[in-house]
């Protein structure tokens, strides 16, 4: 018998509120023979969720399990990017506080500037999609 060749990619997953209570990472492995590694999470009973993990498996096995995560309305991005600040544009306007669920972006309350803590960030792009002057970029850091 051949052995199918290991796949491992680094995802971030968004959970619907009715979907956070359902053993998802358990019949990953239980039902796709898929092993996981949890690098990030915030998941709450009766609130959306987000996780970012490393997914691994063969790659057949990965594809349904994918799949089976998508027929269960959860949204999937890879993760092969990370997110950068270009200093000489913020304003320190605080708009990409509000969407950093992660709190990689914060308010310095004694100097009233925003702080980038890049080891929070989980890339989900929300900041670059807001930012109303363009600091917030996307690297791309190759597939993984």
């Amino acid at each position: 018998m051949q052995t199918a060749e290991e796949y491992s990619k680094i995802i971030s997953l968004h959970f619907a509120p009715e979907v956070v209570r359902k053993p998802m990472m358990y019949n990953l492995a239980k039902k796709f023979d898929l092993t996981f590694n949890i690098l990030k999470a915030k998941i709450s009973p009766r609130e959306e969720g987000h996780m970012i993990l490393e997914l691994s498996g063969n790659l057949e096995d990965f594809k349904k399990g994918i799949s089976y995560l998508q027929e269960h309305g959860i949204s999937i991005r890879d993760v092969a990017q990370t997110i950068t600040r270009d200093e000489r544009l913020c304003t320190h306007c605080g708009v990409c506080t509000a969407l950093c669920f992660n709190r990689a972006l914060s308010l310095d309350k004694v100097t009233r500037q925003i702080l980038f803590n890049d080891a929070r960030c989980t890339a989900c792009s929300n900041c670059t999609r807001i930012c109303p002057v363009g600091a917030m970029h996307v690297e791309s850091n190759g597939e993984s």
